[in-house]
């Protein structure tokens, strides 16, 4: 990087624009090259710049479990292939393995970020704590215990996009006819757990969560109510909505981000294959909680034959509906929906391992590759295969 010494060097001010091109997991790597490129990748200004140009190219995020743990792949979501075929071939990127999760159907996504809430240490030490997972860069931290044993169910992770913050909420219990919840501010100086008073007597969550501008949706499901939770990340203030009652007992139900709005998507009478008759209401106001419904039936419109159960994973930024299966084999197939216009365009996937069966396969549409590299300033943050043990001290209470 000397100028003086080689004519042919590259100008301090270009190297940014040129590192921003590069995938995720290549920057994580040349941290390491020099001084300079270190302190370049970890200004604030070079994150942002990241950002911007992976946001114009999100990718569909691919995390295939097997016996704990996790093996996590992308590839590029597919640009106006409706015109020429409806049957595409695309190849994935391998990113990273994950160590074993006990309880991997209650992970969480938010903005690149995964939490898992019980992710095995090490092999020697039995225990388990409570990760975040960087499946881009292949850089993980594992989170400081929650200050009592309560806890039930995994947990939420949301992020504020204005304060850029990261948060992980976890429901505490019923303690004295309060319904406690603890909440961690990611990177921040001094990482600590609060706890925070839901003013709401609603079960807690029991579903995967999505978050959509700030605010993490989840489903609270009780003996005789079905709703949909709001938790605002930012301000830390509960809401609930009233679920449609056709989707009470819907086992397909799944909540989206359907162009920027909360979607929530049913199969009616589905019995595995195509056609399939999905139902969607979109939230148009939050507050006189106005719903738009919609109705559409996906027909097959290529050679492809599959008669497995097919389940909604999310939709796109352009608003196509992604369909997929959740226990995945070769072929292995994606499905776009595009409901303006009504075509199913199906992308066969190679490159995702040399298994021919996947027990859980878990998918993250319009993923956007970040450089967040200090959500955890105060713990372990760390970039090897093996999860260090976990540490012994504890943090203190906060109720303010």
């Amino acid at each position: 990087m000397n100028r003086g010494a080689n004519s042919d060097s590259i100008p301090n001010d270009v190297i940014p624009d040129i590192l921003s091109r590069l995938p995720a997991k290549s920057i994580a790597r040349f941290r390491c090259v020099s001084k300079l490129w270190e302190s370049i990748i970890c200004r604030q200004d070079f994150t942002e710049l990241f950002h911007t140009r992976s946001s114009s190219n999100p990718r569909l995020l691919i995390g295939v479990e097997q016996e704990g743990g996790w093996s996590f792949f992308s590839l590029p979501q597919p640009k106006n292939h409706y015109e020429n075929s409806s049957l595409v071939v695309a190849a994935a990127d391998f990113h990273m393995k994950f160590s074993k999760d006990y309880s991997p159907r209650y992970h969480s996504y938010a903005s690149g970020l995964i939490y898992f809430p019980n992710v095995g240490i090490s092999k020697e030490d039995e225990g388990e704590v409570r990760g975040i997972c960087n499946p881009s860069t292949g850089q993980y931290a594992i989170l400081p215990p929650t200050t009592t044993s309560r806890n039930y169910f995994g947990g939420l992770l949301g992020f504020d996009p204005i304060g850029k913050q990261f948060k992980v909420l976890v429901y505490d219990g019923l303690v004295e006819d309060e319904w406690v919840y603890q909440i961690l501010t990611l990177g921040t100086e001094n990482v600590r757990w609060r706890e925070i008073i839901c003013p709401f007597s609603y079960d807690p969550p029991r579903e995967k969560p999505i978050c959509i501008n700030g605010v993490l949706y989840y489903i609270s499901v009780g003996s005789y109510y079905s709703l949909i939770g709001c938790f605002d990340v930012r301000f830390e203030k509960f809401k609930f909505l009233y679920l449609s009652q056709d989707c009470f007992r819907n086992w397909s139900r799944k909540l989206i981000n359907y162009k920027g709005k909360l979607g929530v998507t049913i199969m009616e009478d589905y019995h595995g294959g195509f056609p399939i008759k999905l139902r969607m209401w979109v939230l148009e106001d939050v507050e006189k909680e106005e719903w738009t419904r919609y109705a559409y039936t996906l027909m097959p419109e290529n050679k492809v034959e599959d008669n497995d159960y097919v389940y909604v994973v999310g939709a796109t930024a352009s608003g196509e509906i992604v369909l997929a299966k959740q226990n995945a084999y070769k072929p292995f197939y994606v499905f776009y929906f595009s409901p303006e216009r009504n075509t199913l365009l199906s992308v066969e996937i190679q490159g995702v391992g040399e298994e021919w069966f996947y027990n859980n396969v878990y998918y993250f549409v319009d993923h956007v590759e970040d450089l967040r590299f200090d959500v955890m300033k105060t713990t372990y943050a760390v970039t090897s295969r093996s999860p260090p043990k976990q540490s012994t001290s504890t943090s203190s209470r906060d109720n303010h």
